[in-house]
């Protein structure tokens, strides 16, 4: 299948308005550090990270029925090898950054073959262990500060624009990726996965290498999310990067608002969060309950809107920016094996 097949859109005024509008979108992205304050720039940026952690969460949760409750493993160990190569090797950044997210990538092989035997809340609660015992590994090794955690020195030397476009592009380029993998065979393998994955053996799906293709692609994305954000905040800490209220609770929040199963569900999300985040973050006299408030407005949500704000529009209105549906129709009635070719 040709790349521009997978990628293509209905030959609709609909469709059409809508590409302009996301030509648009990504104009005014790439050009935002020539005309927005530092504060939008800054803004922005953790929307892109976030956005993108989102992304990962709903492609486990959403499409592959693989609810974890561990990104912030991949968020830690994607930050500290990129930084402890910077300050011990002198290996640049940017080389750093995808070392990183391959070792997340490796792990996660090696944990798949435990974690895929597992289903539903006990894949849940194991991710979440195998989290909390990789900080326990981190802490002890020299090489990663031990509980101190280590100063990013080489990002000094960035400036906020150069930051600005390492969350951006990853943004952008993962964007594309998961449309592009969504309308593959892939795609259709992990939709029937998760409506229903007996039946989806059965029709001859290779249940195990489609999940730990998955699992991966999450992995190394995650890695790569953690090692942009402690770009932008050049201390990393093994209390903070391996937190799940840092990573995983606002990875769901922002798939829960958004909307699960849906291509722009997490980017609706990832806004509103980021937003939400940081206005609450200035009302000093709320502290710490900022958490419980954005823990109401999921559970608001979740009764109000269960499909989330995109996932609530398309079912109403049938109104989608971005879907899998056209490429998934070309192959009405036949369940290839995602994993052959």
């Amino acid at each position: 299948m040709k790349l521009l097949e997978l990628i293509r859109f209905e030959n609709t005024t609909g469709a059409k308005v809508r590409m302009i509008a996301i030509a648009v979108a990504v104009v005014a992205l790439l050009s935002l550090p020539a005309w927005s304050s530092d504060y939008l720039m800054f803004v922005v940026t953790l929307m892109g990270v976030y956005i993108t952690l989102g992304q990962m969460w709903n492609l486990l949760a959403g499409y592959s029925g693989l609810v974890s409750l561990g990104l912030q493993m991949f968020i830690g160990v994607g930050a500290f090898v990129m930084v402890a190569l910077s300050v011990h090797l002198g290996v640049p950044l940017l080389l750093g950054l995808f070392i990183g997210a391959i070792t997340c990538s490796v792990i996660s092989v090696g944990l798949s073959y435990l974690l895929l035997r597992m289903k539903g809340m006990y894949f849940a609660i194991a991710t979440w262990m195998f989290s909390q015992a990789m900080m326990l590994v981190i802490i002890k090794i020299d090489a990663f500060g031990r509980g101190d955690g280590l100063f990013n020195i080489a990002a000094r030397d960035f400036s906020e624009t150069t930051k600005y476009y390492y969350s951006i592009v990853l943004f952008l380029v993962v964007a594309v990726v998961i449309v592009i993998l969504l309308r593959s065979k892939l795609g259709l393998g992990l939709f029937a996965i998760r409506d229903n994955d007996t039946a989806a053996q059965t029709s001859g799906i290779a249940l195990f290498k489609t999940k730990l293709i998955v699992m991966v692609i999450s992995a190394f994305v995650t890695g790569l999310c953690g090692g942009v954000y402690y770009i932008m905040f050049t201390w990393v800490q093994p209390y903070s990067a391996f937190n799940i209220l840092t990573w995983t609770v606002p990875a769901v929040f922002i798939v829960v608002i958004g909307g699960i199963g849906t291509i722009t569900g997490p980017i609706v999300g990832g806004v509103i969060y980021v937003v939400l985040s940081q206005w609450l973050a200035t009302l000093t006299q709320i502290g710490s309950l900022s958490m419980v408030i954005l823990g109401v407005i999921a559970v608001t949500t979740i009764i109000v809107a269960p499909k989330g704000i995109v996932g609530t529009l398309q079912s109403r209105f049938g109104f989608e920016i971005i879907s899998a549906r056209r490429w998934m129709k070309a192959y009405s009635g036949r369940l290839p094996d995602p994993a052959v070719e």
